[in-house]
């Protein structure tokens, strides 16, 4: 399929790095017990290379949202260690964006799966959440 912004095609690609610092690690985050990296910042690594493989090719006003992950943290990654996340966008259904995602340190891979993502008008986005945020102080 194909979508309705021309910017946009299959095989686009973004990465995303960081080095890994304590608070990077799931004792810091609070996801488990070990010094290392931990899975939420992995994901997170992830979303901002899919982010970054499709950021400059949407109009103004529109960007991406995440709304699916099925992703598998495979090994363990030290303190001090570089990741570094791809992304690679190997559907698009309407506003609908998938993207292959993995995450590789300086010794082997590390995480990897897909990743959805949505393309949303933005000033419309922002309305709606505004609105969703008086109904509940109401």
């Amino acid at each position: 399929m194909t979508s309705g912004t021309p910017g946009l095609f299959v095989g686009l690609k973004g990465r995303a790095t960081l080095v890994v610092g304590a608070e990077h690690t799931a004792v810091r985050v609070g996801s488990g017990g070990v010094t290392a990296l931990a899975t939420p910042v992995m994901v997170t690594l992830m979303e901002a290379a899919a982010v970054d493989a499709v950021a400059a090719a949407l109009p103004d006003g529109r960007q991406s949202v995440g709304v699916r992950l099925d992703v598998e943290h495979r090994a363990a990654t030290p303190l001090g260690m570089r990741v570094e996340a791809e992304a690679e966008l190997v559907a698009i259904d309407g506003r609908t964006l998938t993207f292959r995602v993995t995450a590789h340190d300086a010794v082997e891979t590390v995480g990897d799966g897909t990743h959805v993502r949505a393309v949303i008008d933005t000033a419309r986005f922002d309305q709606r959440l505004a609105a969703k945020a008086a109904a509940a102080a109401g």
